[in-house]
């Protein structure tokens, strides 16, 4: 199956939003741990519950593209019944 520009964007963003949120909670740790270990495991757990949040719209934005081609192809081949049983 041939993917348009838009799921190639969707699926490089999900791969770079991972890896934000990889490397943003090691990088959120270390800066944080100077505070104390329990905040800064605070303000990781954050984070990353943040990142897991937009990194969620972004695969409900892939979800309901794939749903409007599936539903635009179903539209498709009820026209072609219709017509075919109106003649």
């Amino acid at each position: 199956m041939q993917k348009d520009i838009f799921d190639r964007i969707i699926s490089f963003l999900l791969g770079a939003s991972w890896a934000i949120v990889f490397f943003g909670a090691l990088l959120t740790f270390k800066i944080f741990s100077v505070l104390g270990l329990g905040f800064s495991f605070f303000i990781t757990i954050s984070f990353v519950l943040v990142s897991l949040f937009l990194i969620l719209a972004l695969d409900a934005f892939s979800i309901n593209r794939q749903k409007l081609v599936e539903i635009k192809k179903q539209t498709k081949l009820l026209e072609k019944i219709y017509s075919k049983h109106t003649k």
